[in-house]
């Protein structure tokens, strides 16, 4: 979800996005990826590590040849479960920048005046917006 605070808070503010969250969704796609082929994170798929990219290639054993090691039915249930995640992970960091929109626009406001703020500096916005309200 943090992954996209960048782009939605784009599409919130500026009701538009650019591509300067190109890299934040390949990463969170990368991590919902892993989290189905690697850590098991999948009621449908169960406990099985699917990822084979990092298999080590022997003697006689082509670059080109190397398999992914489940099919096509698999495959199409892995990328309906990394979609999902992805989905989910979307609409529930929307709704949370959009209930928080004031600090959103507090922590803006802030970095104009200051370029950068410390840890405690981010932390106190959510103090204070939190008493007024």
């Amino acid at each position: 979800m943090v992954a996209f605070g960048g782009r939605i808070a784009e599409e919130i503010v500026f009701k538009d996005v650019t591509t300067g969250a190109s890299q934040d969704i390949k990463q969170a796609t990368s991590m919902a990826k892993a989290m189905v082929m690697k850590f098991g994170m999948s009621q449908d798929l169960g406990l099985i590590n699917y990822d084979h990219d990092n298999e080590e290639v022997f003697v006689g054993r082509d670059f080109a040849n190397t398999s992914r090691g489940y099919g096509e039915e698999d495959a199409g249930k892995i990328d309906k479960e990394v979609k999902a995640i992805i989905d989910e992970c979307y609409v529930n960091a929307k709704v949370i920048i959009e209930e928080h929109r004031d600090i959103l626009e507090a922590c803006a406001k802030l970095l104009l005046e200051k370029e950068k703020i410390t840890s405690e500096e981010f932390g106190a916005l959510f103090y204070e917006e939190r008493s007024i309200v």
